[in-house]
């Protein structure tokens, strides 16, 4: 890397990109050097509403971070075809061509890739897949942007900002129902990203921003089309999830409604585009939904009225938890019933016996999803819940284990070298086919929570 950086200026580096939040490819092992700053690029470091912020996000240093950023999220390629690998040849040859052309207002972004991701309840999610190349410069953007504009959103939003995360949403989620306040406008914007108003949003954006540059180039992402099916289809609206600016953008959008909740002393919690408002009463709770809805409509934005509703807060889901009252009367997280099916489901697919897998090459996929499952619902207060999902795994797999053995004289041999007894040992080789009900039996002696840990596999409780 140092030696890339004693090169000659405008002779473009090797970059790495990847994916945004799409369908993510394997990384490659081989390291990727910086991008190298053009004769005319400056590190500089300018104030707010000053311009140039444009020149600012294509600096060395910028583009750097940027590069190593957009490698460390993985992914697939965009319309192009082209890998980070292939992409980094490209950038390496064509960089100050590209940078002139972002300079001059005269670069146009490639359509991004349509990609359908299933939800567990059956529906579809769109992804709009960017080339690397342009997640790249939309990386830049954002690390220009968000320092300037994250400041000023509300304290109320917590998604997709430094420092904040859903764990936040949900604790000020509870402090609201902990202090009395038991009722919920709970509001679910109906395809948001799908209908970002262009115009609007440019327009929230200007107030931000005093950089035309930057206004035309985002101009330029909003309108660069959608790919499906080989043919390309122009947006009048929406910004497709998938490139690394849309959420800011999308958070630009919402703050004016946040703002607006804040100037009336409403206790608020928004994540994206999941918002919920805690009151006192249900009378009250109609009256915030009314304001809601003309908060919205004015950004051409609605409801879906199938999942929003004004209701209790306890037992009402909001970002995968739902609350409940403890003794005491103290207001505690639980996962919500959905996550829970959601979790089960993915724990099936995972263990299900059949594949020809070992029980190593099954706990090695099963553990990244529960560590990452366990660190998102580690709020949760329920250990009952925690133990019982605990035990029901492990039935899962003794099962597994017991199927690999198979036969009644390979289970008696693997038993008895696990220590197991004489009798145990028989009794479970001689009840060899009844897979589901033989792996809830004597065999817990033998295939302990000891055993499990020692396979790797995490625990929930």
């Amino acid at each position: 890397m140092s030696k890339a950086m004693r090169q000659k200026p405008g002779q473009p580096g090797r970059v790495c990109v990847t994916h945004g939040e799409a369908v993510r490819d394997p990384i490659s092992g081989e390291a990727c050097g910086p991008l190298l700053e053009h004769p005319d690029t400056g590190s500089a470091k300018l104030k707010v509403g000053t311009g140039g912020l444009l020149e600012m996000a294509l600096t060395r240093h910028n583009l750097q971070a940027a590069w190593k950023r957009v490698k460390a999220n993985k992914g697939a390629a965009g319309v192009d075809g082209l890998d980070i690998e292939q992409t980094a040849q490209v950038i390496r040859q064509n960089w100050p061509d590209i940078r002139q052309a972002l300079l001059a207002g005269r670069y146009r972004p490639s359509p991004v890739r349509k990609v359908m991701i299933p939800k567990p309840d059956g529906s579809q999610r769109e992804l709009g897949i960017p080339t690397v190349t342009d997640r790249l410069i939309q990386q830049a953007l954002l690390q220009v942007l968000q320092p300037l504009i994250d400041p000023t959103f509300s304290k109320h939003s917590h998604g997709f900002r430094p420092g904040r995360r859903a764990h936040d949403a949900v604790k000020a989620a509870r402090s609201y129902v902990q202090s009395g306040k038991r009722v919920v406008v709970d509001v679910d914007l109906e395809k948001f990203f799908d209908r970002v108003n262009h115009d609007i949003l440019i327009e929230r954006l200007r107030k931000r921003i005093d950089d035309a540059g930057v206004i035309r180039l985002i101009r330029a992402y909003l309108n660069a089309g959608i790919m499906a099916g080989g043919v390309v289809m122009e947006r009048q609206k929406g910004t497709p999830q998938g490139g690394p600016l849309s959420p800011l953008l999308a958070n630009v959008l919402l703050d004016e409604v946040d703002k607006a909740l804040e100037a009336r002393g409403y206790s608020f919690a928004r994540y994206a585009d999941d918002c919920n408002v805690y009151v006192g009463s249900m009378k009250a709770g109609e009256r915030v939904m009314a304001l809601l809805r003309t908060l919205y409509a004015e950004l051409k934005l609605q409801i879906n009225e199938a999942k929003s509703a004004v209701a209790s807060a306890l037992g009402r889901k909001f970002l995968g938890y739902e609350l409940w009252v403890a003794k005491g009367r103290e207001v505690k997280c639980a996962v919500a019933h959905k996550a829970l099916d959601n979790f089960k489901a993915r724990i099936r697919q995972l263990t299900r016996r059949s594949g020809g897998r070992s029980m190593e090459q099954v706990v090695e996929k099963l553990r990244p999803y529960m560590l990452g499952w366990k660190a998102y619902f580690g709020l949760a207060q329920t250990p009952k819940v925690w133990r019982r999902l605990d035990e029901w795994l492990r039935h899962r797999l003794r099962a597994i284990q017991l199927k690999h053995w198979k036969k009644p004289k390979a289970i008696y041999r693997e038993l008895k070298a696990l220590g197991a007894t004489e009798d145990v040992a028989a009794r479970v080789a001689g009840n060899c086919h009844c897979w589901w009900r033989n792996s809830d039996g004597v065999i817990k002696t033998v295939l302990t929570i000891a055993y499990f840990d020692r396979l790797g596999v995490p625990r929930l409780s």
